[in-house]
């Protein structure tokens, strides 16, 4: 990619490790790991594996304090106010299952949800008696004061919980996540946010947002290892959240941790080198011009986004600016099956991109990160025209 090449790290796509011969174009599934950040992964494993009782006994816990620290300047949060968890979607369930829900509450979330959340709730409100809402927001959009009037009106007075995502999965959205927490904290209305494709896309800041519950990864666009995420919690929300697993932290009264920290912190044993090497990825992007990469990989976007329109004559459900969509972005294709499609552009053409739907609409979810090619698209697009239905 060419405004890419011509950022300070000349090659920045050989940094990654994946197959030169696929056009990947699906990073916001499970991310990509640069070398150098796999390498530190690969190098606090060893040096777990050298001494596990000092490593995992003595010294993990001030190990683990200085990691959320340099998270927590990269978020704009205290690293007290936030926990590492191994993705999102556990997070969305520490705080889910924490709440005391009655019979009659409502947990209002919009059509855009990740799979997985909706069936977190589902599941916690059948057995509890409440209701799990999705309240339809109409495409195409391009006002987020909109936006936040059709989530809205799904609100009533049993609503306790809205929980939405900062970036939609299946349609790659940014939703007005700064106006809701406002809006939801002058009615009393508690909020949680699953960013599992936030960070490292746009520049967070926990404060400004005002989430009672932010739940983020960071091994999708921030580029750490798999299995690192975190889970923040404003200072006077923590106070709810009871750990999944009951272990050694339970009960502790650490003079120098709060009981967040310390449910938290040690839930048995595991392997903290993805959470250790988050610094790893927040220092790469430094080191790369993160900002300049990401608007690259816009333009880039917007360029895909055309040529896509051009070929099936659908316009795009979301405008081109980045206030909108920043790295992640769905182009709408012509009915189809899906899954034919999917399989099509993998087989023959080795382009790894996932096909979404949503309501009868159908899409194709592009990603663009600092390893995608001008090259890649045109695979793309012949496969498209390929493969998709005439007219």
């Amino acid at each position: 990619m060419s405004d890419v090449l011509s950022l300070p790290l000349p090659h920045l796509a050989e940094q990654f490790l994946l197959r030169p011969d696929v056009a990947f174009l699906n990073h916001g599934s499970f991310g990509a790991c640069p070398r150098p950040v796999f390498d530190a992964y690969q190098a606090w494993q060893r040096e777990l594996e050298l001494q596990p009782v000092d490593f995992l006994g003595r010294r993990r816990d001030d190990l683990l304090a200085e990691a959320r620290s340099v998270l927590g300047a990269y978020i704009n949060a205290s690293p007290d106010d936030f926990v590492f968890v191994h993705n999102a979607t556990t997070g969305v369930n520490i705080v889910a299952r924490s709440l005391e829900l009655q019979a009659g509450d409502e947990v209002l979330g919009t059509d855009h949800e990740y799979g997985a959340v909706n069936k977190t709730w589902r599941f916690l409100c059948e057995k509890r008696g409440a209701r799990y809402l999705n309240q339809p927001v109409s495409l195409p959009v391009d006002d987020p004061e909109q936006m936040l009037e059709e989530l809205w009106a799904g609100v009533t007075p049993r609503t306790k919980v809205i929980c939405i995502s900062h970036i939609t999965s299946g349609t790659a959205l940014r939703f007005p996540i700064e106006m809701v927490c406002r809006r939801a904290r002058e009615e009393g209305i508690l909020t949680i946010i699953d960013g599992a494709h936030a960070p490292g896309q746009i520049d967070l800041d926990m404060r400004a947002i005002g989430a009672d519950f932010y739940s983020g990864n960071c091994h999708k666009w921030l580029c750490s290892p798999k299995g690192a995420g975190f889970l923040y919690a404003r200072q006077e929300q923590q106070r709810l959240l009871h750990p999944l697993v009951v272990s050694h932290g339970w009960g502790n009264e650490t003079p120098t941790r709060t009981p967040f920290l310390d449910y938290f912190t040690w839930t048995g044993t595991d392997d903290p080198a993805a959470y250790l090497s988050v610094p790893a990825a927040v220092r790469f992007q430094q080191e790369n011009n993160w900002p300049a990469v990401r608007a690259a990989c816009h333009r880039l976007g917007v360029e895909a986004l055309r040529r896509i329109e051009a070929l099936t004559g659908l316009p795009s459900v979301v405008p081109d600016d980045e206030r909108w969509w920043s790295q992640m972005v769905v182009a709408p294709v012509p009915a189809c099956d899906l899954g034919a499609l999917h399989r099509g552009l993998w087989e023959q053409f080795k382009v790894e991109i996932p096909c979404t739907r949503h309501g009868d609409r159908h899409f194709v979810r592009i990603s663009i990160q600092a390893y995608t090619t001008p090259e890649q698209i045109d695979r793309l697009v012949e496969g498209l025209a390929a493969l998709l239905p005439e007219g």
